[in-house]
């Protein structure tokens, strides 16, 4: 166990970009995906994973912009309101455009700012 503990603490240094690297690295290696580790890796931790194990869904997003749509002085008074920026600043997020227009937003307000501005005539994506 403490060999083990020793790699989670190592991986926890890693970068994004480094830790997909790896993944990569164990999937080429093994001959197996990630998903297909997970599943082999439950039945030797003692059985089958219940669900409280499996990932949790995705709880905060970042909103992204991809474009203004023909829409575009609507688009930047959502992006203003949404974002309490004035409207100067509003309206360089939405030129700037593909850009993040607010990062780490929970779900279910995301899901309302997304829509908010898909009705303004934008083409957003939640990541």
């Amino acid at each position: 166990m403490e060999k083990i503990t020793k790699l989670v603490e190592e991986i926890k240094t890693l970068t994004l970009v480094e830790a997909a690297e790896l993944v990569k690295a164990l999937e080429e290696t093994f001959g197996v995906s990630a998903a297909a580790m997970a599943v082999a890796a439950a039945p030797a931790a003692g059985g089958a994973a219940p669900a409280a194990d499996a990932p949790a869904a995705k709880s905060e997003f970042d909103i992204f912009l991809k474009d203004a749509g023909a829409n575009k002085i609507n688009v930047i008074k959502v992006v203003k309101e949404i974002t309490g920026l004035g409207l100067g600043d509003a309206k360089a997020i939405v030129d700037a455009a593909p850009k993040v227009v607010k990062e780490k937003v929970q779900a279910d307000e995301a899901k309302k700012i997304e829509a908010q501005l898909k009705e303004a005539g934008a083409t957003v994506e939640l990541k």
